[in-house]
């Protein structure tokens, strides 16, 4: 099964931890790392904006990547959030494993 990373980014680390918990207890992704804070810098509306944002990074089998991101998206504050989604190349065979288990319901 090929993994994916989505990361998004927000400006609320609340938020961020409750998005995280509701993609997990759905089993949608295997993990989640809230990074942060970091400076964002950044054009918006035809100006140049600047704020103090969290990053998160979740890991998932790339099939349930549109689930993911949709549940992100409606539960974003943001007009136009940062949702993007990285296909993982390589890595340990194990870890792999570890998020087909969990995000296909398993025992890990």
């Amino acid at each position: 099964m090929p993994h994916v990373q989505i990361q998004f980014a927000i400006d609320d680390a609340g938020v961020a931890d409750a998005i995280v918990d509701l993609l997990l207890a759905e089993r949608l992704v295997a993990c989640g790392q809230r990074t942060g804070p970091v400076v964002s810098q950044y054009w918006w509306k035809g100006s140049r904006e600047h704020a103090q944002e969290w990053l998160v990074l979740l890991k998932t089998r790339s099939e349930l990547a549109p689930q993911v991101v949709d549940a992100i998206r409606s539960r974003h504050p943001y007009e136009t959030p940062e949702v993007v989604v990285l296909e993982l190349v390589g890595g340990a065979p194990d870890y792999f494993e570890w998020i087909d288990d969990v995000t296909t319901g398993g025992p890990r």
